[in-house]
């Protein structure tokens, strides 16, 4: 069974990251802390919307809020994000698992077509012919 608040955690933060502006506004944090107007100046839309996918955001717990005056600064909180690392780390060990079998299986398909193919001689010469041939001219004189 797995804890509840690990799984509740989790699936806010999936669904808080699920909308591309709320990534983007993580974005922008990875830089600093940013008042809510600056945050809304990178967007194209209102400041009302801005604030409705902070507050997605801080109900997921990957934004903290620090008040300072009239100010509100938010800063990205990494914990929750952690925890969805966690999750994904299952799937990469799996893919690196499936592209290495991958690897292999295409190396060994390589490696049988060209032990299987026969081995072509190069042609050695330029305009007037190749080597050999000319050579074999020369004898027949």
């Amino acid at each position: 069974m797995r804890n509840q608040s690990f799984t509740y955690r989790t699936e806010a933060a999936f669904n808080a990251l699920a909308d591309p502006t709320r990534r983007a506004v993580l974005d922008l944090l990875l830089r600093g802390k940013l008042a809510a107007g600056q945050i809304a100046q990178a967007f194209p839309i209102s400041r009302p919307a801005i604030s409705k996918h902070l507050r997605v955001l801080r109900g997921a717990r990957l934004v903290r809020v620090h008040r300072i005056g009239r100010q509100r600064l938010f800063e990205l909180d990494p914990e929750p994000l952690k925890s969805i690392d966690l999750w994904l780390d299952r799937y990469r060990d799996f893919w690196q698992t499936e592209l290495s079998n991958l690897k292999r299986f295409v190396e060994a398909v390589h490696e049988r077509e060209n032990s299987s193919r026969p081995v072509k001689k190069k042609h050695i010469g330029g305009k007037h012919g190749s080597i050999k041939a000319n050579n074999q001219q020369r004898r027949h004189r």
